[in-house]
């Protein structure tokens, strides 16, 4: 069954990575080789993204267990969640060092809070990374001012 977002704001639009959109690429020519091969039989209703095998909604249990899973093992990837992809993009975002008011905007969340909630043990190291900033901008402060002297 489709429905609507659960609120306005889980509807919105997210920058995606150059890998990803070549993946959305390679992954509609195989769907539209697919839609030729079985014919009429393909239900070109809903025109999903990721539908069944047949153009039609794919039910979560079926994800999880014929398609999540068998790519799980065949990349050698220990056995997980689907919605763990959510958690682990997330976590290598914040990593990273990705603005985690970015990282909040992109998981839907409508408050930050709900992202140091759930994110906040990844942001530790952040302030190793903020130190190594201010030596920088200091060190390059000192070598001005030296220049200034001689």
């Amino acid at each position: 069954m489709l429905a609507e977002t659960k609120t306005a704001h889980s509807r919105r639009r997210i920058a995606l990575s150059h890998i990803a959109l070549d993946a959305l690429r390679v992954h509609r020519v195989r769907q539209n080789e697919r839609r030729l091969a079985i014919g009429s039989v393909w239900d070109d209703s809903l025109d999903l993204v990721f539908p069944n095998t047949i153009g039609r909604l794919m039910f979560p249990g079926n994800l999880q267990k014929r398609e999540f899973k068998k790519h799980l093992r065949h990349l050698g990837l220990p056995d997980m969640r689907f919605h763990d992809l959510r958690h682990t993009c997330a976590t290598l975002l914040l990593s990273r060092g990705v603005n985690i008011k970015v990282v909040s905007e992109m998981l839907g969340h409508a408050d930050i809070a709900i992202t140091l909630r759930v994110y906040g043990h990844v942001l530790p190291h952040m302030q190793d990374i903020a130190a190594r900033e201010i030596d920088t901008i200091l060190s390059g402060l000192q070598e001005l001012s030296s220049d200034d002297r001689g």
